[in-house]
């Protein structure tokens, strides 16, 4: 496909995803004292499944890490997971600007409000892919996308501590926030950057030893759906997946390689947790290699990945409640949850 095709078709793409208005939750609750430290919940709509409770899906959002991109662009997609009978948990954490206020990472001080609305950040219409054709978002915003003039990716280790701390407090939270969700039916999802923070979330218990994040035993989970997810670092820096998102994320040139074995998916293998990849074969943002290279590496680990390769669909169709792909998505996950 000719290369000014190819990016008219993946602006086109990006401009449905973020032209949907953002959704409410159902309730909201911290699980520490930071702002970005917050979850919202989303209720199953329509008739409750067997026991009277839904599967829960955990949804991280993407943005190659970076500051201007927080949950509210995926709230339609977490809206759209909740109207198929989903209980929908939306993850919050800090990203690549410099915090000021100096609060720790805590699954301490967990509260919970009801309807209130999501944070203000990016909202809907910030572009994020390397097409250059946002839906009206601001000239900040785009210059985080893949050109890498923006703000820097990801916060080394905050980052990391609000995704552990979110997920170790999630299970108190539910219960209080969501009592319509059936924990025990847990799918991890998250697209993008946030498919790599899924993938990570769910290989805790494959860290090293002195990695602070470490689980004694893998997360009582029914599986992964890794959406587009940049899951292997030393693939994604090569091609400079989201300008060089990665290597930011871990702090810089020097620190890539000591940080990428606490960090890379790709290098946590095998998780036992089922695990499925979901990618369009056009996607310009996170190339399919990226997944492919995950791929290979949890086979070579003796771990079968499955990787849902979808024809004529690029980055943004995954979380896109107009696009097919969208659908896709919905039933990778309920073949794990249901």
């Amino acid at each position: 496909m000719p290369h000014d095709v190819a990016a008219a078709r993946a602006a086109a793409e990006e401009e449905s995803a973020f032209s949907h208005p953002p959704v409410d939750p159902d309730a909201i609750a911290s699980y520490g004292d930071h702002p970005d430290q917050v979850i919202d919940f989303y209720a199953p709509r329509g008739e409750p499944g067997p026991g009277g409770q839904a599967p829960l899906v955990v949804l991280l959002h993407g943005g190659a890490w970076r500051a201007p991109y927080d949950r509210r662009h995926v709230t339609p997609f977490a809206d759209f997971l909740a109207r198929r009978g989903f209980a929908v948990a939306n993850v919050e954490y800090r990203r690549g600007a410099a915090d000021v206020s100096g609060a720790g990472a805590s699954a301490g001080s967990v509260g919970v409000s009801s309807g209130a609305g999501v944070a203000a950040g990016s909202g809907s219409g910030s572009g994020l892919g390397s097409a250059g054709a946002g839906a009206g978002g601001s000239d900040s915003a785009t210059a985080a996308g893949a050109g890498g003039d923006g703000p820097v990716a990801g916060r080394w280790p905050e980052t990391f501590d609000d995704v552990a701390a979110a997920l170790d407090a999630l299970p108190a939270l539910v219960r209080e926030a969501l009592p319509q969700a059936d924990p025990r039916r847990t799918v991890l999802t998250g697209h993008s950057a946030g498919g790599h923070l899924a993938l990570w979330g769910a290989a805790r218990h494959c860290l090293p030893v002195d990695a602070p994040w470490r689980t004694d035993r893998p997360a009582l989970l029914r599986g992964v759906v890794a959406l587009a997810p940049i899951a292997d670092f030393t693939v994604a820096d090569k091609l400079d997946v989201c300008g060089g998102a990665a290597r930011q994320l871990l702090g810089g040139e020097v620190e890539f390689a000591e940080r990428q074995p606490y960090a890379d998916p790709a290098l946590l293998l095998p998780t036992g947790i089922a695990t499925t990849i979901v990618q369009g074969r056009t996607d310009v943002v996170v190339p399919h290699a990226v997944a492919d290279s995950y791929a290979d590496a949890a086979a070579k680990a003796g771990e079968v990945v499955g990787l849902t390769l979808l024809e004529d669909v690029g980055h943004f169709p995954l979380i896109d409640p107009a696009a097919d792909a969208c659908a896709v998505v919905v039933e990778e996950i309920a073949q794990l949850a249901w």
